[in-house]
């Protein structure tokens, strides 16, 4: 038997254009998608990929992206990812009020 061979897309090429803009709108999605469904940590990696897309962007091509991915991508996401928030894997929890296990 012949194993059937996948065909991979070449990811090396630097995007440009309306590519760019689809990408971004792609990341801004799928992030926006993670953080509906309460998947922070994914969502947080996802967000970082569509900034770094969104920050690649000329002014007329973040134009050409839906309002409503800009504004969830700078300001909704920057007020919950932002860097005066707990990073993730240390608990911010405060142990004030709780026994002290024997």
């Amino acid at each position: 038997m012949a194993k059937s061979k996948k065909k991979k897309k070449n990811n090396d090429a630097p995007l440009e254009g309306e590519a760019l803009i689809k990408e971004a709108c792609r990341r801004i999605r799928a992030a926006k998608g993670l953080w509906d469904a309460h998947r922070n940590a994914a969502c947080r990696g996802e967000r970082e990929k569509a900034l770094a897309l969104y920050n690649q962007l000329t002014p007329a091509q973040k134009d050409k992206i839906p309002q409503q991915l800009r504004i969830w991508l700078r300001y909704r996401s920057e007020k919950y990812f932002g860097p005066h928030q707990t990073a993730p894997g240390t608990h911010g929890r405060s142990l004030k009020g709780r026994s002290p296990k024997s």
